[in-house]
């Protein structure tokens, strides 16, 4: 006998199936408990998609400089703040209680090897679901997750030593101790150039960053990770702490009244006026109307030339603000008037200002 397929048996035959589907769902008899694991084919299949949606998103959406070798200090205080918990790290085995998700955790010694920087890049910044591989903390902070694509992948070469090196040595029963991994005992960041030299740093405005961050206001997964956990009373001694190292500090000059010696290139000179007179024909203000002693904003004189040049460049291209009225919009808008070829100039002749 021949059963003739119509369009309507096809259509109940379909509904048929998924109210059989959301019976089993509803009768609770499928064991979702992690320690079940997975069939070897779902296993299989979920690892497949996953693999085939990463490297999809990654080659559309990655950016094309996914890796900055230049601050493995900070990746590496948030790889131990973050990440080794899950992952573990050299010398330092994964917690047991997070092997035993499923999946669990891969060894990044092994894993970092499979991917792409670009894929790299992708996983880092949005993570993977159904993993407990979570979206990094802020989506407007690329220049972390570059830094992050650098330290994961030296994972599979890095010994215990060097790692140890990186994450520095906290010194437990000091307020500093979650700090000094990067920021280092002086206040000086390490010598590393995506790190700001704290050490006479105004404790005003250390103190509200770290409130700030804390809170979510002001955007940094690295420094939320940390400012998250400090308690108020912490907050202000560190930021006193700080304060009190030499580093930082010193007077912006005026711009000079002489004319410019020829030793002295049109590059500083340029620099010079726009520290003490702004760009008015580029709506562009002063640096010293705001950074001068004496007012309610951070100390950039003296500061590390790599480190100003760095936020001056992420602020650049940050064409998401455009309103400056907002809160923490306002150097987004200042920065894109800075002429791109000004910005090395600027941060050299401010972190000179001593």
């Amino acid at each position: 006998m021949t059963i003739r397929i119509t369009w309507a048996r096809a259509i109940a035959t379909l509904v048929g199936l998924a109210l059989a589907g959301l019976l089993f769902a509803w009768s609770g008899v499928f064991n979702i408990a992690a320690s079940s694991g997975h069939w070897a084919i779902t296993d299989w299949f979920l690892h497949w998609t996953m693999r085939n949606s990463v490297r999809t998103h990654a080659a559309f959406s990655s950016p094309d400089d996914p890796i900055d070798r230049s601050g493995m200090v900070s990746a590496a205080g948030h790889f131990a703040n973050a990440c080794s918990v899950c992952h573990g790290a050299p010398g330092v085995k994964p917690a047991p209680v997070m092997q035993a998700a499923t999946p669990p955790a891969p060894n990044l010694a092994i894993n970092a090897r499979e991917w792409t920087d670009k894929q790299l890049f992708w996983i880092l910044q949005h993570g993977v679901k159904y993993t407990g591989m979570p979206a990094w903390a802020v989506q407007d902070r690329p220049d972390e997750v570059r830094r992050m694509v650098a330290f994961v992948r030296r994972l599979p070469e890095m010994r215990a030593e060097e790692y140890k090196q990186l994450v520095g040595e906290a010194q437990p029963g000091r307020d500093l101790a979650a700090c000094t991994g990067c920021h280092g005992d002086d206040g000086r960041g390490r010598g590393a150039v995506d790190i700001p030299i704290l050490g006479g740093q105004r404790p005003e405005y250390l103190h509200a960053a770290l409130r700030a961050y804390a809170s979510g206001r002001r955007s940094s997964a690295v420094m939320q990770q940390v400012a998250m956990r400090m308690e108020p009373a912490t907050m202000a001694s560190t930021a006193r702490q700080f304060s009190a190292m030499p580093g930082i500090g010193g007077t912006l000059p005026a711009l000079p009244t002489q004319r410019v010696q020829p030793a002295q290139s049109a590059g500083t000179a340029l620099a010079a006026r726009i520290v003490a007179q702004g760009l008015p024909a580029k709506q562009l203000p002063a640096c010293a109307s705001c950074h001068a002693a004496g007012k309610p904003y951070p100390v950039i004189a003296g500061q590390r030339a790599a480190y100003i040049a760095g936020r001056l460049r992420q602020w650049h291209g940050d064409k998401n603000v455009v309103d400056a009225r907002k809160s923490h919009a306002t150097m987004p808008v200042i920065a894109r008037r800075i002429p791109e070829e000004m910005i090395e100039p600027l941060a050299r002749y401010l972190a000179a200002a001593r």
